[in-house]
């Protein structure tokens, strides 16, 4: 799976909000000895690196306008997920998980260029700031291995077999399919093998977050302050989810909801649950696209060959093709793609199918126009459109869009549970007599 441009919502942070937290706790000197607040297995956390994570988050919080929770509540919160961090990294090392320098330098890349920055100009933004590009650099190398864990470990080991994908489509219509609800989400998460006096003191929690917006506390900040959730310090928002991705306790409880209302306590496996439904609107809409059946010849560059001698090959073709030639044939000879042996023919093209720059070129010509030279990101092409036509692709996106929900869902689920069992496993200790 290739590297997400999003990594997580925290690199975000690191560029936008961080830089003036980590300022405001760079000390002139050596002002204090730093303290151990946590072990975890052979690793420690310091309480540097929680406040510094505090400030983060803090800004972050104000960012959105989210209530900052009290201290205490913040710090139990980050130190979890730091917690479920530092235990994920140390797996990656014991396993073999790097990212290289290489890798590491083109994310940096991304990430300025996404902030229509040069690197050396991201470096300065972020040394003015206070912060040190070096730590940066690690806390984004930090942001890919976890990337990588997930992809490893879940993502990839994800299989959607064609009888869930059935049973998947022909439950949609009872599932209520056709909607959508943009809801938030609060977690009061129960540890697995959980004892009863462990159960009881979650559910006491989670009431009490209940107790909170009953008496009209936002629910962003009762997320801030209570959830155990990944997106917690987002408010708990979790964006558009069709019904058929939510768990049917969630579906059923929504349903009975308007927007703006939170639902009753719910109980799964993984804990107590709170919901509160934004907003909802249906999905079923027919999707009808213009379609384009094309043929391409396709000159790749190399080291032996330049951009220029593969533009001037094709300029060579064209003007063969201009007087008579057969594209099929002259494809077959010559293009380095897998569509040679049918001549060039790439088949029925919908909207998205092929890079921007193809796409852009292939849908300005008339068919049965042969285009000049076209550069991609996969070389020089040579495009011919044969014809047009309007297709009704409601069905087929359905069923692609209905294997993707499956496997998100079932890839997040098995990624949740491996690092509860990562976290059951290690060997934390809390120092409360330094904290």
């Amino acid at each position: 799976m290739p590297f997400r441009t999003a990594l997580h919502a925290t690199l975000l942070f690191i560029l936008l909000c961080a830089p003036a937290a980590w300022a405001q706790r760079t000390p002139s000197r050596v002002e204090f000895i730093d303290r151990i607040v946590v072990v975890v297995n052979n690793d420690i956390i310091t309480a540097h690196e929680l406040d510094t994570r505090i400030e983060v988050v803090k800004s972050q919080l104000e960012t959105q306008k989210i209530a900052v929770p009290p201290r205490d509540v913040l710090e139990k919160q980050l130190l979890e997920r730091m917690i479920n961090e530092r235990v994920q990294l140390q797996f990656a090392s014991e396993t073999g998980i790097r990212v290289d320098d290489s890798a590491l330098d083109h994310a940096i890349e991304r990430i300025a260029q996404g902030n229509r920055m040069q690197v050396v100009q991201l470096r300065q933004a972020l040394e003015k700031d206070g912060v040190s590009f070096a730590k940066f650099r690690e806390d984004i190398r930090n942001e890919i291995t976890l990337a990588r864990i997930k992809e490893r470990e879940a993502d990839n080991k994800v299989v959607v077999t064609e009888n869930e994908l059935d049973s998947f489509l022909a439950s949609q219509t009872q599932k209520g399919s056709d909607t959508e609800f943009f809801l938030a989400h609060i977690l009061i998460q129960v540890p697995e093998q959980a004892t009863p006096e462990q159960i009881q003191e979650r559910k006491k929690r989670a009431e009490q977050a209940q107790a909170e917006l009953k008496n009209g506390l936002d629910f962003g900040q009762v997320s801030a302050s209570f959830s155990d959730a990944p997106n917690a310090l987002q408010g708990g928002e979790l964006g558009w989810r069709p019904a058929s991705r939510l768990p049917q306790l969630f579906t059923d409880a929504l349903n009975a909801l308007q927007p703006g209302e939170v639902s009753p306590l719910l109980r799964s496996p993984n804990g107590f649950h709170l919901l509160k439904l934004l907003d909802k609107r249906g999905r079923d809409v027919a999707l009808v696209v213009t379609q384009t059946h094309a043929r391409h010849i396709l000159i790749k560059t190399s080291e032996v060959v330049s951009e220029n001698d593969a533009k001037r090959r094709l300029i060579e073709l064209k003007e063969r093709l201009d007087n008579g030639g057969n594209f099929a044939d002259i494809a077959r000879l010559h293009s380095e793609d897998g569509s040679a042996s049918k001549g060039g023919d790439l088949g029925w093209l919908s909207p998205g199918d092929t890079v921007p720059e193809f796409e852009r070129a292939m849908d300005a010509l008339a068919p049965h126009v042969v285009s000049e030279p076209i550069r991609s990101q996969f070389g020089w092409h040579l495009i011919e459109v044969l014809e047009r036509r309007k297709e009704d692709v409601t069905q087929e996106k359905q069923k692609l869009r209905a294997r993707q929900e499956i496997r998100e869902r079932k890839a997040e689920e098995a990624y949740q549970e491996f690092v509860r069992q990562l976290r059951d496993r290690a060997y934390v200790e809390f120092k409360q007599e330094d904290r």
